[in-house]
């Protein structure tokens, strides 16, 4: 149940900050660097996300195969 919880944080998370960095995109138009650390939040969320689901795999707390 926790690690469903962080899945979905975590999504939740990374969709906010890509949202919000096509919303300043639009409303600064190329000025200020909004967007570049809105960007940069969204891949820093994704590579701990995929980290910490790999290493969820290696712990054995998710399984993976159809085996």
């Amino acid at each position: 149940m926790l690690l469903k919880l962080f899945v979905i944080v975590s999504m939740l998370a990374i969709i906010y900050s890509l949202f919000s960095s096509f919303y300043f995109m639009l409303r600064d138009k190329g000025e200020g660097d909004r967007v570049v650390r809105r960007l940069s939040w969204r891949i820093a969320l994704s590579l701990v996300f995929i980290l910490c689901l790999f290493a969820a795999a290696q712990l054995g707390w998710i399984k993976t195969g159809s085996a």
